[in-house]
């Protein structure tokens, strides 16, 4: 199977796995044909894409990075934490126990594949968005703690610091944090504080451990300097922080926003890589790099030759140069084909873009 942008959904494709709502609910279920109407309810619901099954990725299997209802879980909990946070509701921390739960789940299924290159392409619900990147954050900070050798219980602590990191924004003014455009000092100012409450509000007796709170303290330090709210550098960042920040920009810019399209995965790991030192770890950044596919598999790429095709397989050791189907020459159908990029022999070929499809 293949992911596939909404803009780009047809009538009669199949439904390459299970599709699921913010809630939990499943959607439509794998093997179903996609009408009309069925591409209407996905681009109502502002899903950016999902996976399809076809004759040219029919034996491509992607597994998921986690159990799409177990994503869908933790979503609903992280965003009954968020709301019963800004109400004050007195259910809170049941609420907060119940997210702990989901993170837990989460740590064990990603220990069960702990050698996997993560191949996500994410299906967000754009309108749940801060719900769907708080989860992806803990997932993504999670599978760099095990890759570093983190203990079980100092991945749950931290996957708890992650899904929570941007729990401040609910102090913060709602004109400012639903504003399209550009924000004024004044606002970015306010908006800056969200890590601070986060962390003062988190410490009062949700029982979480000094590097859980620290985590979402630090998340916006830079490496170099520069960042908030204490303008530390190197290791005086928390590891924790240190590690939240990266997930943390990979999955806001992987993701459609209301003032700018999501950029592809290849894009944003060549902006981490760039960033290393100034803005990330660069130790943490070599790891991050060598687990979370820049093409995942099922993404159609155009190469420096003229062709056209699906990236199949990724390798570790080379993250930017993966094996690709070629179904397309010169702008015509050809008789598939597959290469390895990271071979001698086609070293002077390039990965020029993502295409949205092979049409």
């Amino acid at each position: 199977m293949r992911f596939v942008p909404t803009h780009c959904l047809r009538e009669g494709m199949l439904l390459g796995d299970n599709l699921f709502g913010s809630n939990g609910e499943l959607l439509l279920a794998k093997d179903t044909t996609l009408t009309g109407p069925y591409i209407d309810m996905i681009k109502k619901l502002n899903f950016n894409g999902l996976y399809v099954e076809d004759d040219i990725s029919r034996d491509l299997f992607i597994a998921s990075i986690i159990d799409e209802r177990l994503r869908a879980q933790s979503v609903k909990s992280i965003k009954e934490v968020f709301i019963c946070s800004e109400e004050s509701n007195p259910n809170t921390k049941m609420k907060f126990k119940e997210a702990q739960f989901q993170i837990e789940t989460i740590v064990d299924e990603l220990l069960k594949n702990k050698n996997m290159m993560i191949n996500m392409v994410d299906m967000k619900v754009f309108d749940d968005y801060t719900y769907f990147h708080s989860v992806n954050v803990a997932v993504l900070s999670i599978v760099l703690g095990i890759s570093i050798g983190f203990s079980r219980k100092d991945l749950c602590n931290l996957g708890y610091g992650a899904l929570l990191h941007d729990i401040g924004k609910v102090f913060v003014r709602k004109d400012i944090l639903n504003k399209n455009g550009f924000l004024t000092e004044e606002e970015f100012a306010e908006m800056k504080k969200h890590s601070e409450w986060g962390c003062e509000y988190i410490k009062k007796g949700y029982g979480v451990t000094t590097a859980s709170y620290m985590g979402i303290l630090d998340h916006h330090e830079k490496y170099d300097g520069g960042g908030y709210p204490n303008n530390l550098k190197g290791n005086s960042i928390s590891l924790f922080g240190r590690i939240i920040s990266i997930a943390d920009v990979y999955d806001a810019l992987t993701s459609d926003r209301p003032y700018r399209k999501a950029l592809p995965p290849s894009e944003v790991m060549e902006y981490i890589m760039g960033s290393s030192i100034t803005l990330f770890d660069p130790d943490l950044v070599n790891i991050f790099i060598r687990k979370i596919a820049p093409y995942p598999i099922g993404t159609c790429v155009r190469l420096s030759d003229g062709s056209v095709g699906i990236v199949i397989e990724n390798f570790e050791s080379y993250c930017l140069r993966p094996r690709v189907r070629i179904l397309k020459q010169s702008g015509e159908a050809c008789e598939p084909r597959e290469i390895n990029l990271s071979e001698a022999e086609f070293l002077n070929i390039t990965i020029l873009e993502v295409a949205d499809d092979i049409n």
